[in-house]
């Protein structure tokens, strides 16, 4: 029988090798609570096979999350390496969880990586002071 929803697929795969008490499947949720949640998320895992960089890494920075992200060229582009978040290889699950794990036990010392990756995302992304002036000029050429 196929699982109907993540929540189940996931479950399946686990077994009993999961606390489920300590996972939670939000499901979709209001912009405003989905944003609530990031700002006091402990860590934000961002994984993207090299392809287009998605506003949910923007919007995870612009909280004040610490970002593990993969190490893959868009993500790259915006967080370099232990400034603004940290990365982690794409395809090894077990150095990402590693990595995870170091970056939780430590989470008192990256008050500053927070700062950092918020600060990145209103001075070099924000709609109304960057984003949109920044395009205008551009089509005004």
């Amino acid at each position: 029988m196929a699982a109907a929803t993540y929540r189940e697929l996931y479950q399946a795969e686990w077994g009993s090798d999961v606390d489920t008490s300590r996972v939670h499947f939000l499901g979709k949720l209001p912009y405003e609570q989905y944003l609530q949640v990031l700002q006091v998320s402990l860590l934000h895992i961002y994984l993207t096979y090299p392809f287009v960089l998605s506003w949910s890494l923007l919007e995870a920075m612009s909280a004040g999350c610490v970002v593990l992200g993969s190490d893959t060229a868009p993500v790259k582009e915006v967080i370099p390496e232990g400034d603004n978040g940290f990365l982690a290889d794409f395809f090894d699950a077990k150095k990402l969880a590693a990595r995870a794990c170091e970056l939780l036990q430590n989470r008192a010392a990256l008050e500053q990586v927070r700062v950092n990756a918020r600060t990145t995302v209103v001075e070099k992304y924000d709609l109304q002071s960057r984003c949109l002036p920044d395009m205008l000029d551009f089509y005004s050429m």
